[in-house]
């Protein structure tokens, strides 16, 4: 019972509190009054701050146990002899001040103030639309949390969370209504609206918005655009949109099914061309078309490699050509030894990469060859082809011809060049300086003696000159020479001219 809050203290002042302070509408609640142990004359209860005999509850007088109400009785207020005042069955209207005034045996009086608060017990609450079907990007929500009351607070939520800071979110000042301005697809919430005072609180169910919207571009699947031929052709058409679109198919501006796939069995070349799907969604009257340009191809042939000649001996050249019956193939790419060929500067590829040329040949060009000749929807590879490089096992792999007669001349040269230089150092070394000397003076004095028949024969037709060119070297000194030599060895040339 409230009357367990009853509590007479001993102090000099009279005070009085609200038992509970937040007190729950329909129940009860106390205000208890406290003062010194000394005798009173009465007690006197006014609803509001002001004294006045309007405003009168109850008056109490203890010596006579008189009771006399007032105009602000309800029926529902009990005084008790130490002043204390019940209130029963709360309302909302007996939320506010209240003012009691205690008169002593000298008729003096003393007052004192105490607030009570008195709240609802919150029902659960529910969210209202005005427009649960709204259009994206043409259209504003507004959402009303109900019932409305005093002293009540309230939040929103959405998708579980508290509301994010976005402009095109706005709140009335009680927070009770929630506006959204022109809805995208992503608001379509789940919504709830939490309501809370000092004694309750609640939370709403939650509450969706049908999102009106799209549709958006369509999307044709798959997304290749080449097909072979000889396979069914299955496609997809799909466009975000709400409620569902309705879909048509066409082929070169030509009517196909109205459904989203698309199916055409046993596909030829002659199907090729232009694929439209139309979506339309007749809630929003916006419609949206994709167009894809399908091609559809023969597989292509296993190749072949065809050349004069299977056998080449290095440094020649070879030129190995990639042969596709049928449709042309959109690529080509040669193999070495089953790994892509490595191009170097001997080697070209011409006619769309179909000729390959190697000059010269190589010995490390010989091994296995193929082909591979490939369109968007197959590819093929050739047979092995074996190249053969016949090549000379005493020559070093890997250079040309003009380099080894390079080799071979500079060889020759510098053996002629040694062989001359030790010649001429042992006819300096035998007395071949004298020698040379004597063939000069030898000139000189066969023109005194007599002439014979071939001396006369060559006076008549030809005259022979002889000149000398001299190399001087330098030499090693000798302790003590026997003789004197010569400082250079003479190297003599003779030239015959005609005169």
């Amino acid at each position: 019972s409230l009357l367990t809050f009853w509590n007479v203290a001993a102090t000099a002042q009279l005070t009085v509190e609200a038992v509970p302070p937040n007190a729950v509408e329909g129940q009860d609640a106390l205000l208890p009054a406290h003062s010194e142990g000394q005798k009173f004359y009465g007690y006197i209860w006014y609803k509001g701050s002001q004294v006045h005999e309007s405003h009168l509850i109850i008056r109490h007088i203890i010596r006579s146990n008189i009771t006399v109400t007032g105009p602000a009785y309800t029926g529902r207020e009990t005084v008790y002899p130490n002043g204390s005042l019940l209130l029963q069955n709360l309302t909302l209207n007996d939320s506010g001040v209240y003012t009691l005034q205690k008169v002593d045996e000298v008729l003096q009086s003393q007052n004192v103030v105490v607030k009570l608060s008195v709240y609802p017990l919150l029902p659960k609450p529910s969210i209202r639309s005005n427009n649960s079907d709204p259009v994206e990007g043409e259209d504003s929500v507004a959402l009303t949390c109900e019932p409305k009351s005093e002293g009540t607070t309230y939040h929103w939520r959405v998708n579980g969370q508290n509301l994010p800071e976005d402009a095109r979110l706005q709140l009335s000042t009680d927070n009770t209504t929630l506006i959204l301005l022109s809805v995208t697809r992503n608001d379509t919430g789940p919504y709830q609206c939490e309501t809370w005072n000092p004694v309750s609180a609640n939370r709403s169910d939650s509450v969706s918005l049908n999102v009106l919207y799209g549709p958006d571009t369509p999307t044709i699947s798959p997304s290749e655009f080449y097909f072979q031929a000889g396979t069914n052709l299955n496609l997809s058409c799909q466009a975000a949109s709400n409620p569902p679109s309705q879909y048509s198919w066409f082929i070169n501006g030509i009517p196909q099914s109205s459904s989203s796939a698309l199916l055409i069995p046993n596909i030829t070349t002659n199907d090729s061309g232009s694929y439209s799907c139309f979506v339309n969604n007749s809630v929003t009257g916006l419609n949206r078309t994709a167009v894809k340009n399908i091609t559809i191809l023969e597989p292509v042939t296993q190749p072949s490699i065809q050349t004069i000649n299977s056998t080449v001996a290095e440094d020649d050249s070879v030129t190995l050509t990639c042969l596709s019956e049928g449709h042309a193939a959109v690529s080509i790419r040669w193999l070495f030894n089953n790994e892509e060929l490595r191009l170097t500067d001997r080697m070209k590829l011409t006619r769309n990469n179909s000729v390959l040329t190697i000059d010269p040949v190589w010995r490390a060009d010989a091994g296995l060859y193929q082909c591979e000749v490939s369109n968007p929807v197959s590819s093929r590879k050739s047979g092995l082809f074996r190249l053969v490089v016949l090549f000379d096992p005493t020559r070093s792999p890997g250079l040309s011809g003009g380099a080894i007669a390079g080799i071979v001349v500079g060889s020759v040269a510098g053996v002629t060049l040694a062989a001359a230089l030790a010649y001429f150092l042992y006819f300096r070394k035998t007395g071949g300086a004298s020698d040379g000397h004597h063939l000069t003076e030898h000139k000189l004095s066969a023109s005194n003696h007599s002439q014979g028949p071939f001396e006369n024969h060559l006076s008549k037709v030809d005259e022979i000159a002889y000149s000398a060119l001299n190399f001087n070297a330098q030499q090693p000194k000798s302790p003590a020479p026997a003789s004197p030599t010569p400082a250079a060895s003479e190297t003599i040339y003779s030239e015959v001219k005609k005169k």
